[in-house]
């Protein structure tokens, strides 16, 4: 290589990092989409509209929400994959990006296809029962499952939701059969237990709070590995007889892969900056779930480490997509 044409190159890429740079100073220059890959209501699209409005009035342009549900958040990931790399269209993910790939032909690789924002918040599972089930701790339900084997029914909201994996590992971990009866969804699987005709569900705190304290539901255990700060007199699943148990599902942003280094920080510090104040906090506390932080690179590791442990799962459960 001749020194002319070195210099050449290192020109090149000074001129390339001063445009990308500028480029996040003007970002955004017009609407951002934020893609949410589930149907209005849920703990994923709750957090995505509370970040869009935020975004919205902090930028001063908009970040607009579109609900692109189906093949449990494929078909959002594939449009947000393919989007140009400019920062104007993100996606909010859940632990979903992570159980796919194990279930289903994907048409991209979550590692490689999106560089990762933030993650958001997080919420535990919790394992609620019908209220005419005399079960009333994680200990009784594990000798009851014990004593009549696949007879207790848990419903969820479809195959390979974290409705569905949080089960699945605890039974695996607590060494019993409960029976799965997959919904289109938390409220009608939810709606189903205070019915009767399922007897549990080990739904997120953000979906289960009301009925629990409406009366509706029970609940016996949270799957955090701490007690949540909205269901305080529940136990842990780990403290009541499994230890290790953690199911918690989370929330977070990303970018397509490609997306200028300059506009990921931008983001990044700006969703910091929402989360350290307090009316977010409370926003995401009425919601059931806390506010959880890390870098940009913690948070494609902490991707990366979901992947292996939902795969275990899926892999020893037998899990199959339908």
């Amino acid at each position: 290589m001749t020194r002319m044409h070195s210099l050449l190159l290192k020109t090149a890429g000074l001129l390339f990092a001063l445009t990308t740079a500028v480029a996040a100073q003007d970002y955004p220059t017009r609407p951002v989409r934020i893609i949410i890959p589930f149907p209005p209501g849920g703990f994923n699209d709750i957090v995505g509209r509370i970040i869009a409005a935020q975004l919205t009035e902090r930028q001063g342009k908009q970040f607009i929400v579109e609900n692109r549900a189906g093949a449990g958040g494929i078909i959002a990931g594939e449009i947000v994959a393919n989007a140009p790399k400019d920062g104007h269209t993100l996606l909010i993910v859940s632990l979903a990006i992570t159980v796919n790939p194990h279930l289903y032909k994907m048409p991209y690789d979550p590692l490689k296809a999106f560089a990762p924002v933030a993650i958001l918040a997080t919420a535990p599972n919790v394992v609620s029962v019908n209220q005419d089930l005399p079960i009333k701790s994680i200990k009784e339900l594990i000798a009851q499952a014990k004593e009549k084997p696949g007879e207790l029914k848990y419903a969820s909201s479809g195959v390979g939701t974290f409705m569905h994996l949080g089960p699945e590992l605890f039974k695996l971990m607590a060494g019993v059969d409960i029976l799965h009866v997959p919904f289109r969804g938390a409220g009608p699987a939810l709606i189903d237990v205070i019915g009767g005709h399922t007897q549990m569900s080990f739904a997120s705190v953000p979906s289960t709070m009301a009925h629990v304290r409406s009366g509706k539901l029970r609940a016996i255990g949270v799957g955090g590995l701490k007690r949540s700060f909205a269901l305080p007199d529940v136990p842990t699943v780990d403290e009541s007889g499994v230890p290790g148990y953690q199911s918690a599902n989370w929330i977070g942003l990303i970018a397509p892969s490609g997306t200028p280094e300059p506009i990921i920080a931008k983001l990044h510090k700006e969703l910091t900056a929402m989360q350290d104040s307090p009316e977010l906090k409370k926003q995401f506390e009425n919601e059931g779930a806390e506010v959880l932080r890390m870098s940009s690179a913690q948070f494609g590791t902490f991707i990366a480490s979901e992947l292996v442990k939902w795969g275990k799962v899926v892999q020893e459960a037998g899990i199959k997509a339908q």
